[in-house]
């Protein structure tokens, strides 16, 4: 859905985004992919610059984006637009900030609702603006879907596929506190690792079996197996699914056997994340806890994965294994908390980044 008022017809967005590596040269991915029929976006300006905070930028820093040399550009319903490589000076973990003018569709605008970032949205063009202090702030991101960063050969891209706990619910807004992010900034301060970046994909509520957003193995070629300069990926689906009540534990292990699969036979190395516990949620009960037993066995003891990245056991509660330790709770019982989110990026071994 499009933003309460001022929406996005002639209207200005800055949304703010934290890179995990740096370059010299980078360009922004923009996508229509789920517009209604006939919704065409325009983008009529775009600018990136570093961002100082809230909805202000660092004036000096900013550098106009252009498609194909022009500064406007029709972006057809469906269609992926990038932005041409610009140069600009890119610091590892920087937040940066994107600006654009948009004159776009009234409906099924294509967006990420589970921000944790605000984003400022002015009536008119306000590109190049050094602050927004009467944007009307919003915690979703619209259009904006990446941005690219030319890296030496030897880099390449870690791909995190989940759901709303990969997303990040729980964590603090605008403190950049999901796993994906703290698991960026430990590759970061690694030299082993240091040119690693990474791509978050969780979606809130996203399942192998549906859910919100496309359900994961339908999305997993946009998502992840095009990506530019990915190598690795982890997977970290299933409790939405088994949380149904409808889904089985056998179902789950297809639907991950599948995404192993793909994901090989484009070179990928996977790596299998443990479900994390849900004991005290809504999801609980004790059939649902049976079927995640039995889908994290078979994560932990199949060799399906080149790799296993025990979550559950980082997270559980000693003394309630089906139970998430209260330090790691949030409050719902169901996603980590800012240190729940912490622990699981610490329970990462670096080393599956330098195969």
């Amino acid at each position: 859905m499009p933003p309460s008022p001022p929406g996005l017809t002639d209207s200005t967005l800055r949304q703010i985004v934290r890179v995990s590596i740096g370059g010299k040269k980078v360009r922004v991915r923009f996508s229509n992919a789920f517009a209604g029929w006939g919704s065409d976006m325009k983008i009529l300006e775009a600018q990136i610059a570093v961002s100082t905070g809230g909805h202000a930028i660092k004036t000096e820093t900013a550098k106009a984006l252009t498609f194909r040399g022009e500064k406007s550009v029709v972006v057809p319903r469906g269609w992926l637009m990038i932005s041409d490589p610009i140069d600009f000076d890119l610091v590892p973990g920087s937040n940066l900030a994107v600006t654009i003018h948009v004159n776009g569709q009234t409906k099924d605008v294509t967006g990420h609702r589970g921000a944790r970032t605000t984003t400022y949205v002015e009536t008119g063009n306000a590109v190049s603006e050094k602050a927004l202090p009467d944007a009307q702030e919003k915690t979703t991101w619209y259009y904006m879907c990446g941005v690219d960063v030319l890296a030496p050969e030897s880099s390449g891209a870690v791909v995190c596929l989940g759901d709303s706990i990969t997303d990040g619910k729980g964590a603090t807004d605008n403190t950049n506190r999901r796993w994906p992010d703290f698991l960026a900034r430990r590759l970061q301060a690694n030299d082993a690792t240091k040119q690693t970046g990474v791509l978050n994909q969780g979606i809130g509520g996203n399942g192998f079996f549906g859910g919100l957003g496309q359900a994961a193995l339908i999305r997993l070629e946009r998502d992840v197996l095009t990506q530019p300069g990915v190598r690795w990926l982890i997977v970290l689906e299933g409790i939405n699914d088994l949380g149904s009540g409808k889904i089985t534990a056998e179902q789950v292990i297809t639907a991950m056997e599948q995404t192993i699969l793909r994901a090989h036979e484009r070179g990928l190395r996977v790596y299998g994340g443990t479900i994390l516990p849900c004991g005290g949620s809504s999801y609980f009960k004790s059939e649902i806890e049976e079927r995640r037993q039995k889908v994290n066995e078979w994560i932990r003891t199949s060799g399906a994965f080149d790799a296993v990245i025990d979550f559950d056991a980082a997270l559980r509660d000693p003394n309630d294994p089906a139970k998430l330790i209260k330090v790691a709770d949030c409050g719902d019982h169901l996603h980590p908390s800012d240190e729940g989110y912490r622990m699981m990026a610490e329970a990462v071994d670096l080393k599956l980044f330098t195969k």
